[in-house]
């Protein structure tokens, strides 16, 4: 009878992962099923490139499995992938020269969206690209992957305080760059 992982802590989980192979491959695809998909969106989000975040994302959880083994120690499982991520995404960034251009930026149309919603969905996803990566990060990091302050600080390497100033200020920053057109919006 095959187990529910489903069901399993993290930490369970992790045990299970370092162990014998048969389980410790399903254990992996739990938490595969479990943060794929916020993993892929923080990557998506960080490089605003789909061909190089399929990439990055592959090669994020292929990293997960080899250093679980020797070198996770206890912390959240999401902040371990995210410290993964984050260090391919910077070595991506780093390599590409920074010649990403604003016309690249997918829009993801959903059925039962007004155009409005779409509009403000582009101009939110716009002014966190053009956030300084010190802000966009932890904004990422909080609001697309629900990341509490101190998972953020362990995984940037500052204190929960900073962290917090961090999305405080990005938010502002991203405020301050919609208020044009968020008031041409509701003027319309």
């Amino acid at each position: 009878m095959r187990k529910d992982f489903s069901k399993y802590t993290d930490e369970e989980l992790i045990k299970i992962l370092k162990g014998a192979k048969p389980d410790s491959d399903t254990a992996f695809g739990e938490i595969y099923d479990r943060y794929g998909i916020r993993i892929n969106a923080y990557i998506r989000t960080i490089l605003n490139d789909r061909q190089m975040s399929e990439d990055v994302f592959q090669e994020t959880f292929i990293r997960f499995y080899q250093k679980v083994q020797s070198e996770y120690e206890r912390g959240t499982i999401i902040g371990f992938l995210i410290t993964i991520a984050r260090n391919l995404c910077l070595n991506v960034k780093r390599d590409a020269k920074n010649t990403i251009s604003i016309n690249d930026y997918d829009l993801i149309y959903q059925d039962g969206v007004s155009y409005e919603e779409t509009e403000l969905s582009d101009l939110l996803m716009r002014a966190l690209d053009l956030l300084d990566i010190e802000y966009r990060e932890p904004i990422i990091m909080r609001f697309f992957n629900d990341m509490p302050y101190d998972d953020i600080a362990e995984v940037l390497e500052i204190t929960a305080a900073r962290a917090r100033y961090l999305v405080f200020t990005g938010k502002h920053k991203m405020k301050d760059l919609l208020d044009p057109y968020l008031k041409e919006l509701s003027n319309k």
